[in-house]
Parts: C-alpha cells; structure tokens; sequence
C-alpha cells in the first residue's frame, strides 16, 4: 500500500471522499494534484496533508471538452500522473413525475460525461505514468433500484459498464482502470440527503447497511488498494464498499 514517489490526481478533493482520500493517500506517501471548483475549500484539504510538493488545480467538470486539454497542461507542471481517483459528483433525488430532461443532463454531464473527458484526457501519453491506476466513484445506486432517483442511478450504473469497457481499451496502455460503489456514508452531500427526510424515512435508510452507516475513510481505503502496486492485477472490477448494503 505504499505509494511514495507516486502522483495522484483526484477531483472532488473538496469534500467527502475526495478529501479523506487526499489526506490517506498523502499519509501513504503519494504526491496529490487537489481538484475542484472552489480553490478555498481544496486550501483547507492542502492544510491537512502529510508531506510536501502537493499541489492545488481548481477547475470546473462541466467544462467537459477543456478536461483533455487541461490534463496536459496539470502534467506538463506535475510530470507524468500515476493515478486518477474521480470524486466529484452531485446526488438527484427526483421523482419521474417532475424530472425534467434538463435535470438528467446535468446529472449526466457531472456523474458520467467528466468521467469519459477525463478517461480520454488521462490516456495521453503525456500525461499517464507508465502502469498507471485510474479509479472511478460509483454507487450501490447503479446496482439496486431505489424510488426517486432514476437519474443517478443510471449515471452511477453508466460508470460501472465505462470502468469495464474502458479497462479493456486501456490494458494494452499499462492503464488499470475500476470502480468502487459506495453505500450511503456520512459525508456533506450524504447530510443534504438526511435533511431532507423524515427521522423514520433515515432510520430505514440506516437498516439497509447491517454494518451501520459507513465513513468516507471506509472508502478511501478501497481507493487507496486499487491505486497501489497490491492491485495490480486488477483492472475492470467494481468494489462494493457498503457495509452490507446490497446483501440483502
């Protein structure tokens, strides 16, 4: 699990997972290219990491056909990126009834088309280290329904099948890419969510996980297996890290 010596870009490094898995990977030893829109709140990941020469690169995904582009720009300054975690992201919960095609776009653009734009960027031989190691967010969304959240649930779902196709388009580039597909764990986005429902409507919602809610650290974990040399014979998986979510 050691990773001195390696770069490691994440997005959403704001925030959440993106953040607890900054901070554990720089404890590891790797080198990280902090990304997010607000440069503010990536200073105060930067303020908790271990280690020197990391690096803050506030950028907006939505800006999905700049994303290439930019990748080479970061690694020109970096050198060449040993890993790529993609974080960021948004929750939609919304009924069929009231979703509108603008709603899923906006989801999709976020969730799954930044994911493609920074795959196609990540690639280029300017940019990926030699036996490099991409992993991707999904979510136990993208395998069991859930009422009210049609539209990340197939963002999420879109991820898993672009972590396998892309995988096997990337193999012959020492590229391993994979996924991992959290439950629900206590982070800001997850709090937005339990603000919104009543104290029954989360105490189901906590049932669901026999483990019981689970923690960003919980998943920045998994992330840091799949980045590091003990994963290196796996590429194409999805990691479930749910505490017992879809067990049932």
């Amino acid at each position: 699990m050691d990773l001195t010596g390696k770069t490691i870009l994440i997005t959403g490094a704001s925030s959440g997972i993106g953040r607890e898995t900054s901070v554990l990977l720089s404890q590891l030893g790797a080198r990280l290219i902090l990304v997010a829109r607000n440069p503010e709140r990536l200073q105060q990941t930067a303020e908790r990491l271990e280690g020197i020469n990391h690096q803050i690169e506030p950028f907006d995904l939505t800006n999905i056909d700049d994303i290439p582009h930019w990748l080479r720009n970061v690694a020109t300054k970096a050198g060449p990126i040993n890993g790529l975690v993609h974080c960021a992201g948004i929750h939609s919960a919304m009924p069929l009834r009231v979703q509108k095609s603008t709603d899923v776009r906006q989801v999709m653009l976020i969730n799954y088309e930044a994911a493609v734009s920074l795959l196609t960027g990540f690639r280029h031989r300017k940019v990926a280290a030699p036996d490099s190691s991409i992993v991707l967010l999904s979510s136990v969304m993208g395998l069991v329904g859930q009422p009210g959240i049609s539209a990340y649930g197939a963002s999420k779902g879109a991820i898993i099948a672009l972590t396998k196709s892309a995988s096997l388009e990337l193999a012959r580039e020492s590229i391993r890419v994979n996924c991992i597909a959290p439950a629900f764990v206590q982070t800001e986005m997850a709090q937005e969510l339990r603000d919104t429902v009543t104290v029954e409507q989360f105490k189901a919602i906590e049932q669901m996980h026999p483990l019981g809610i689970g923690t960003a650290l919980d998943v920045a974990y998994a992330i840091a297996f799949l980045l590091a040399d003990t994963a290196r014979w796996i590429t194409g998986s999805t990691f479930v890290v749910d505490g017992g979510y879809t067990a049932h």
